[in-house]
């Protein structure tokens, strides 16, 4: 049997190796018992697995002997449906390091055992599972193996925990290094602000050294391997789900500052990297409430309709905190929205003063604006 049956670290190994041996250097009893009975899941257990982190299954079996009375190391093993665990596709230590007759496995670990054992994305198939029982050394598989049924995950098995952008097509460029970093939403997830030129490629890697893995767009799915384009030079918005392997994309063709009580939308030039910014811009033309009431939000206008970004809780003056100017995008657009919207520095109204705004969705920082009066 492969020696891949252990894969608990040297020094776990190496301690139980002498923990077995006497004073003398003669080697003790490492002999275990086959654990006789597995508990959980039942066996043919059919089971949707869940794109959630926190989505696991509980695995259980009858406890190993040792021929010293001392601890038991457990590993979970699993093959393909007709395989004979002479070449298992993965396994795993127990729960406590091996130390413990459970193992507690997320959804999706056993999504990435699925696709190892050639299930597809969202098909559904069956793995078997056995237990190994040892000492650190001669590993004894259990009597009983059990099948286990489960539906993959639409997305990819591996993951990546960072994704970047590049490409001629980019504003950084073809160069690897330069990539642009996207914002991680939750594990698997991501998304960024940026511009895109015509006709020219672009692609995802998860890492800016070595060999990178590659993904592109195709009709509604992410890919591995392969260039994107747009059609149209513009600003945007592209979220990428690996959990269920699809994206969403949406041009934004203008943000502006809103004032609460007049309505007055003052446009925001896109700088670049995810920033839009205008300089020394002067109000003018308020009076009365529209010039006295401090209230402002944003207003993004794309091609899947308009949206505001506004301040999660707050209604108050600044504060000279970083975290008040923080943002979050909603779907509702109103004039008022109670609490969450930010307020003018100024006490003496909006006109007759130059400002530099800047609203920043750049991927690498919270989203945030600035609001400064010259």
């Amino acid at each position: 049997m492969k020696t891949i049956l252990f894969k608990l670290t040297m020094i776990v190994a190496f301690a139980f190796t002498f923990i077995a041996c006497s004073n003398n250097g003669e080697v003790r009893d490492t002999g275990v018992t086959a654990v006789k009975t597995l508990y959980e899941p039942d066996n043919g257990k059919t089971i949707a697995l869940q794109p959630s982190a926190s989505a696991t299954l509980y695995f259980e079996w009858e406890p190993s002997r040792a021929e010293d009375s001392g601890n038991v190391l457990y590993e979970v093993a699993f093959d393909k449906a007709d395989g004979d665990f002479s070449d298992p596709v993965y396994i795993t230590a127990a729960d406590n390091n091996g130390g413990i007759n459970h193992a507690t496995i997320t959804h999706k670990q056993l999504n990435r055992i699925a696709a190892m054992a050639g299930i597809e994305s969202s098909e559904q198939g069956t793995l078997k599972w056995t237990v190994y029982a040892s000492k650190g050394i001669n590993p004894v598989k259990a009597e009983e193996e059990r099948k286990l049924t489960v539906t993959r995950l639409a997305g990819f098995a591996d993951i990546p925990n960072q994704l970047y952008l590049t490409g001629e097509g980019t504003e950084a460029g073809a160069t690897l290094s330069s990539a642009l970093v996207m914002k991680k939403v939750t594990e698997g997830e991501f998304e960024i602000y940026t511009k895109l030129t015509e006709g020219k490629t672009f692609k995802f890697v998860n890492t800016l050294t070595g060999t990178p893995t590659e993904y592109a767009l195709s009709g509604e799915k992410i890919v591995e391997g392969g260039t994107s384009t747009v059609s149209k030079t513009g600003v945007y918005k592209y979220y990428l789900d690996f959990n269920i392997g699809s994206f969403t994309v949406k041009e934004v063709t203008k943000v502006s500052l809103y004032l609460n009580w007049s309505q007055m939308k003052i446009e925001l030039p896109y700088k670049g990297l995810g920033i839009w910014e205008i300089t020394n811009y002067t109000i003018t033309g308020l009076s009365g409430n529209d010039d006295s009431d401090d209230r402002y939000k944003f207003r993004m206008e794309s091609s899947t309709g308009e949206t505001e970004w506004r301040a999660a809780n707050n209604d108050s003056k600044p504060t000279g905190n970083e975290a008040y100017y923080y943002m979050v995008e909603k779907t509702d657009v109103e004039q008022w929205t109670n609490n969450q919207i930010w307020k003018n520095p100024s006490t003496t109204g909006w006109s007759d003063k130059t400002y530099d705004i800047t609203f920043s969705l750049a991927a690498d920082a919270p989203y945030t604006h600035n609001l400064v009066i010259k």
